[in-house]
Order: C-alpha cells, then structure tokens, then sequence
C-alpha cells in the first residue's frame, strides 16, 4: 500500500480553498496536456456526497480508469473519496481544510494499493505514488493560482 501526505498552505479564505479543490473545471485544467480525462457525475461544476468522479488515462499499454465516489463531505471541513471501480486494489483520498490566520492549510492524505492486473501490479509499485503525487501538486498549485487572485471567479460560475 502507498501513502501520500502533502500540506499546501494557500493565502485565501477556506470556503474559497474548499470549493475550488472539488471544481471539476479546476481539475480538468489541472489535467491538461497530461493525455488523461476526468468525468463527474455531479449536477454543477462542485462534486457533492454521492457524487462520482473518473479518472482515465492511459499508462502502460492499457487506458486506465477509477471512479471514486464522494462518501463524506463536511462543509468546509473536509470530503473523501474512495474508489467504486476501478483498476487500482483501493484508491481513498481525503481532503482536509484548516482555516490559518493568514490563509488556508489543505491537507491530502491518500491511501492506495497499485493496480490488479499482474504488468500494472509490479511497475505500478515503482511510479504509482509519484504520479498521484505529482497530479495533486499540479492540482493544488493551480487551486493556489486561482484563490489567490482574481480567476476564482472565472470558474466558480
């Protein structure tokens, strides 16, 4: 199992942080030119309880996939997702939001095991948690870009 702990600090308001990190305009952005997708199943642009996302890309040889459904949402506290279906073994992560004198703590603690499929298992291993790493880094730098400046509100509709 891998395990991801990252702490952004961001100079915004929390109710802001909060709800740029579940825009699904913001994480697709944030996926550009990576050759991946993501889908939601949420009636707006802000994922909520019950809501699905999907993420898809290729890696490997193969077009990869989880969905994850938002099961806790704790408004502007936190909100977890977990993986429904899936390629990896188990995907969940979990978004915490902690309002600073000067801004916002988020923090992003996942757990995942590497993926089912034998190729997958063994090299998944070695770059798994450095490609979500990587992804959550670019995400939460492009949330930072946003909350602190004007252009949260280009995509807060």
């Amino acid at each position: 199992m891998a395990s991801i702990h990252l702490t952004t600090f961001i100079k915004a308001p929390v109710e802001r942080v909060f709800d740029l990190c579940r825009n699904t305009t913001v994480y697709k952005k944030a996926l550009e030119g990576r050759n991946e997708s993501l889908s939601a199943s949420a009636a707006g642009i802000l994922v909520n309880a019950g809501d699905t996302i999907t993420l898809s890309a290729k890696h490997l040889g193969k077009t990869r996939a989880i969905t994850a459904r938002v099961l806790e949402m704790i408004i502007p506290e936190k909100f977890v997702e977990e993986q429904v279906k899936g390629d990896l073994k188990s995907f969940r992560h979990e978004h915490h939001f902690k309002p600073v004198e000067n801004g916002t703590l988020v923090i992003d603690l996942v757990e995942m095991e590497e993926p089912r499929d034998a190729v997958g298992g063994m090299l998944g291993k070695l770059f798994m948690k450095n490609y979500f790493e990587t992804l959550l880094n670019k995400r939460n730098a492009l949330v930072k870009l946003y909350a602190e400046s004007e252009k949260w509100r280009a995509v807060m509709g």
